[in-house]
């Protein structure tokens, strides 16, 4: 009996044995898959005709950090603190400003010069160098806000009358609106305090004199000039087989030639791939497009989809590039179902200007398909050595030949392997 027993008890547990095993390579192929789905898609990127529709959610913008031109200013001391080398992840002052742009609301039009005149009120002041379009600028901030025609470049959060604190959005050109927020006007005290003011100044303090009235009004300036890193620059892309892999040409095409100024032209039926001896990659689907953005639209994405889908191919292309400059949105603009967007390189806050007045790099997405991307590989990594920035007496004058352009610090890439600190007129 005992042995029977023990003969049955055996075979149960071989059978439970077997089970547990077929569900663990049940579960282990089910994971592999998934992995294998998820190959090269990046999130929102896909290699693929197919449209990558039903995604279920997307993350938010934050890791795409822009730069900001900060200015806090008191009013009751009347100084300003100023600073260039911020991004929109800097935790100093984001935390304010996504809680005024969640709590804003009934928005009125108002004219620039009720901007500026704000400016000099209990404030906080972001430039973001460009206008973008409101919903992306708050994603940046990790506030998520329904896609919004409105584009904004310029936001100040202005201490109001009695405890209120009003936000403004300024477009950069004509369009200017104020709305409330839920901010207190305490809070906003509370952040101003933390600053040592007086560091910096708007060129609309000194419209009067040293020739600050040729350039834009809200051109900020420190008193002191900041001591900034020379950068060496190279051209990484030097194996272009990952390249044409990513993009999905074949690595070992026939259909290849070299121009005489060195560009390489890869053709796949009505697609291309031009890769130039600097580093700039140009690719062109025409009919026949094989890379697609992430959308839960079939028409076209929505704002968001579309900087986070752009994003994360361009950031795959430069994943071995150890460059300390990052891509950041330079402007977007989306009309019917077709979407532009062009990012720039930004080091520590300051962005990297080419001489040549392009961009780093630009998308164009017909529906969720790229139809047309073009890419500068550029590699930046600060020196040890610094070029010291013009006098500001000196720059303002050779600004007063460019009447109302904006003056700013930032790095001018002319192509050579050393680029420096400058003046930019924009």
């Amino acid at each position: 009996m005992d042995a029977a027993r023990r003969k049955r008890r055996d075979f149960i547990q071989n059978i439970a044995i077997v089970l547990l095993s077929l569900s663990a390579v049940a579960l282990f192929t089910q994971t592999q898959l998934y992995n294998l789905d998820l190959t090269g898609r990046d999130g929102y990127f896909t290699q693929s005709s197919a449209s990558a529709a039903g995604v279920q959610s997307l993350e938010g913008l934050t890791d795409l950090a822009a730069p900001v031109r900060v200015a806090v200013t008191s009013s009751h001391t009347y100084g300003r603190y100023g600073a260039f080398c911020l991004t929109t992840d800097n935790e100093a002052f984001i935390p304010l400003l996504s809680e005024a742009l969640a709590s804003a609301s009934a928005f009125s039009a108002c004219e620039v010069q009720d901007f500026l005149a704000a400016l000099n009120e209990s404030s906080v002041y972001c430039d973001f160098l460009s206008p973008l379009p409101l919903s992306i600028l708050a994603g940046l901030t990790g506030v998520t806000l329904e896609d919004s025609v409105l584009s904004v470049r310029r936001l100040a959060l202005v201490k109001a009358a009695g405890q209120t604190v009003q936000l403004y959005l300024w477009d950069g050109e004509d369009a200017c609106f104020r709305g409330g927020t839920a901010v207190s006007s305490a809070r906003l005290e509370e952040v101003i305090g933390g600053y040592e003011l007086g560091n910096a100044f708007f060129a609309l303090d000194n419209l009067e004199s040293g020739g600050y009235g040729a350039v834009e009004p809200c051109s900020l300036f420190l008193t002191e000039l900041p001591d900034l890193p020379d950068l060496a620059a190279v051209n990484p892309l030097t194996d272009d087989d990952w390249l044409l892999s990513a993009l999905d040409f074949n690595p070992h095409t026939n259909y290849r030639h070299q121009e005489s100024d060195g560009t390489q032209i890869i053709a796949e039926g009505v697609r291309s791939l031009r890769i130039r001896s600097d580093g700039t990659v140009l690719y062109q689907s025409g009919s026949d497009p094989t890379l697609d953005i992430a959308s839960t639209r079939e028409d076209a994405p929505t704002a968001e989809e579309a900087v986070l889908g752009a994003g994360a191919l361009l950031n795959r292309l430069l994943s071995d590039v150890s460059s300390d400059a990052r891509l950041y949105l330079q402007s977007f603009r989306q009309e019917g179902g077709v979407t532009e967007l062009q990012f720039g390189y930004q080091i520590n806050g300051l962005p990297i200007r080419f001489s040549d007045g392009g961009c780093a790099a630009e998308v164009t997405l017909a529906g969720t398909a790229v139809t047309r991307l073009s890419l500068r590989f550029r590699q930046y990594t600060p020196s040890d050595s610094s070029t010291p920035l013009l006098p500001l007496r000196q720059a303002l004058a050779i600004a007063a030949g460019h009447s109302g352009a904006e003056m700013a610090i930032g790095y001018a890439d002319n192509g050579g392997d050393t680029v420096s600190a400058a003046w930019l007129l924009e």
